[in-house]
């Protein structure tokens, strides 16, 4: 799968990922809910309600910062929860988050890529 993630095609990529996952039925049990990847969906939500309000498409040192702060809580509840690195491996959100760099514009695209897993886990899924 190409993952290339791009403003044009988030949202497909966000739907193959979550029906991948949802569609392994013996494993529905594995699949990973909402609530345990909330505290990563908080700190996206934060970042991004920030990025929204600056202008320079180079993000300033403190947004760099929060974004690596961000993918080592990706890895500790990737640690802690099979289900949320299976999430994280298949939705290679550490591959997208490092394809950020300081652009302004992925770092957007990045957070909408998110919302749209979420929007498909809870479509595909039902939720807990």
């Amino acid at each position: 799968l190409n993952m290339v993630i791009t403003k044009e095609n988030y949202v497909d990529h966000a739907e193959q990922v979550m029906r991948k996952l949802c569609d392994n039925g013996s494993r529905q049990k594995d699949l990973v809910t909402t609530s345990k990847i909330r505290s990563i969906l908080s700190m996206v939500s934060e970042i991004y309600n920030n990025v929204r309000l600056e202008r320079d498409p180079k993000l300033n040192e403190n947004l760099k910062e929060r974004l690596q702060y961000l993918k080592m809580r990706m890895v500790y509840e990737a640690g802690r929860e099979p289900s949320v690195k299976t999430f994280i491996e298949e939705a290679r959100l550490m591959k997208v988050l490092d394809e950020v760099g300081d652009s302004r514009e992925r770092l957007i695209t990045f957070c909408h890529y998110m919302e749209a897993l979420v929007a498909y886990r809870k479509f595909l899924g039902g939720d807990k």
